[in-house]
């Protein structure tokens, strides 16, 4: 077969080819110059990064006749051997089919000897992870005292399964998935050597296809090639993946924002009926959100976009999407994409998280002010202001009845605060007598007792409080501060029924801070009729001194 695939005939052949690790590349380029390399390496990261290219590069770099040097010459004897694999001094192992102990023996007893054709014999040791707890315990020692003349290179895609007594004896090497321009430019490059054409927008799509992987670039642009008759464009690229034109993301998103769920499960049955994969879809638009929310965040970072192209109708989707949303929807898609993994019906999983995020938020879209009634609410509000500047100044004339007394509006309470119930307050006010009060007030420290041993954080939270007025349905208590009124209200029927058993009935507490109880008492007695037997007690000027010195609750009037 006289046909070589792209990724085999374009495989690094020097340092300089590895593509993206140039942290990796220049420290190992050097080591060798320097005579400095060490005895054994761990190379890795995920699949198609360069790790195996990289450890035949370093075996023929310390081999070549031109020693030392920081490339390989690729023309002697010694890189062409190893180059074609006729130099049995360097030697790839598949850890994957060979994981015994009787495998790893057999290496131990061959280091010793010497290399028979190039200065160094090389282990290229691949997926070293897969072999076996005892078959490391039999390299181990090899590793910690290997001969001047034997090199070790283990390349791993999972690191962490590799025990921590081989990797202190290793230089280990992280390659990272290589970034999607560093892929175009490569492929690029390739594509001109083979006197081929492709589309920027079709070698984006493969580079985020490949999601970091050379070796899966080239693959996929292999397919491509195949696929299509001349140039490679966008859509032979997304027919091979599988993948979504950006056309049909922006008309799911849009779909999805102005709550048109129709048209949003029917472009959804349309690309499954069309063959495309349900996965690739949800990573697709998950990328595309993720475009959007840059973008719109930060407009001049357009650079960083991995799955949008810049067209009017993405610029006008990023004015038009809440940033809000994009998020949420985001977070949505996560979830999806990972249950969808372990489902057999993922078509069922993705209509239901586009129904979830069509409607979990309603689009906010400002409504044109109502001019006219701005016009007449402002007019009213200027009459009001004249008529309470003219009550100022000219007050009722003497002995004229007095106008009922204005009740000053409570101030709202924020979101944060408690909002205290005057309204409901004032009846308790109404209906109140001093016997029912008494008796919560004789029985209060042994309903303390009893919800502290029955549950001490909601005994924590009334615990600084006190009866203030009583009927025969309710009870006001009064509170330190606000903040304890709104943590009562969390345990509020746990603490009403344990004073409903103390009590012997049902009585509905009703919290109020202490600075406001005192004021609405204030006002309550100043709203009571002056005829009022009782009121006119409680303006006795004795009266007001005893409350003064001993508060209002011990307080006791008699005729």
């Amino acid at each position: 077969m006289s046909y070589q695939a792209l990724y085999r005939k374009w495989r690094p052949r020097t340092f300089q080819d590895v593509v993206g690790q140039t942290h990796i590349t220049r420290t190992l380029q050097n080591a060798i110059a320097q005579q400095k390399f060490s005895h054994a390496y761990i190379f890795s990261g995920p699949r198609g990064t360069g790790k195996t290219s990289a450890a035949k590069i370093f075996a023929q770099t310390i081999n070549c006749e031109h020693a030392p040097a920081k490339e390989p010459c690729n023309e002697c004897a010694a890189c062409k051997g190893i180059l074609d694999g006729s130099i049995s001094d360097v030697i790839e192992i598949d850890a994957a089919s060979n994981t015994s102990v009787d495998d790893i023996r057999e290496i131990r007893d061959k280091v010793k000897y010497a290399s028979s054709v190039v200065p160094y014999k090389v282990y290229i040791i691949d997926e070293v992870h897969m072999i076996s707890v005892n078959a490391f315990n039999a390299l181990l020692k090899t590793l910690e005292e290997p001969p001047k003349h034997v090199v070790f290179i283990l390349a791993t895609t999972e690191p962490h399964k590799i025990p921590l007594t081989i990797l202190s004896r290793c230089q280990r090497f992280d390659f990272k998935p290589i970034s999607n321009q560093a892929i175009v430019e490569r492929m690029q490059t390739i594509m001109d050597a083979e006197q081929l054409s492709a589309s920027k927008e079709a070698l984006d799509a493969v580079a985020l296809a490949a999601e970091g992987g050379m070796r899966d670039a080239l693959s996929i642009l292999d397919q491509a090639v195949s696929y299509s008759d001349a140039a490679v464009e966008l859509e032979d690229v997304l027919a091979v993946t599988g993948g979504v034109s950006q056309q049909i993301l922006t008309d799911m998103v849009q779909s999805m924002y102005q709550r048109d769920m129709k048209q949003g499960l029917t472009l959804l049955d349309d690309l499954i009926q069309n063959g495309k994969d349900p996965g690739r879809f949800v990573y697709d638009l998950l990328y595309f959100l993720r475009d959007l929310l840059l973008y719109k965040s930060a407009p001049s970072l357009e650079n960083i976009l991995e799955r949008a192209a810049l067209d009017d109708a993405f610029k006008q989707l990023a004015e038009k999407v809440d940033a809000g949303w994009i998020q949420d929807a985001i977070m949505q898609l996560n979830q999806c994409q990972q249950e969808i993994k372990w489902t057999n019906n993922p078509k069922v999983f993705i209509e239901i998280t586009l129904i979830t995020i069509t409607n979990r938020h309603v689009e906010h879209q400002a409504q044109p002010a109502d001019t006219e009634a701005i016009s007449g609410l402002t007019a009213k509000l200027a009459s009001l202001e004249k008529e309470l500047q003219a009550l100022k100044q000219a007050p009722p004339a003497q002995g004229a009845p007095a106008a009922a007394p204005v009740r000053k509006p409570q101030p709202r309470a924020s979101k944060n605060q408690y909002k205290i119930p005057y309204e409901r307050i004032r009846q308790v006010l109404q209906e109140a007598q001093k016997p029912p009060l008494k008796e919560v007030q004789s029985q209060w420290a042994t309903f303390l007792n009893t919800l502290k041993s029955t549950n001490a954080p909601a005994h924590a939270t009334i615990i600084d409080s006190k009866p203030a007025a009583c009927s025969e349905q309710a009870v006001v208590v009064a509170f330190k501060y606000d903040i304890h009124c709104s943590l009562f209200l969390d345990n509020r029927e746990l603490v009403e029924s344990v004073l409903a058993r103390t009590m012997n009935k049902q009585l509905t507490i009703i919290p109020i801070p202490i600075h406001a109880w005192t004021e609405l008492r204030e006002e309550y007695i100043k709203n009571q009729d002056p005829s009022d037997p009782q009121q006119e007690q409680a303006a006795n000027p004795l009266v007001d001194e005893a409350r003064k010195l001993v508060g209002d609750d011990l307080v006791e009037i008699h005729d």
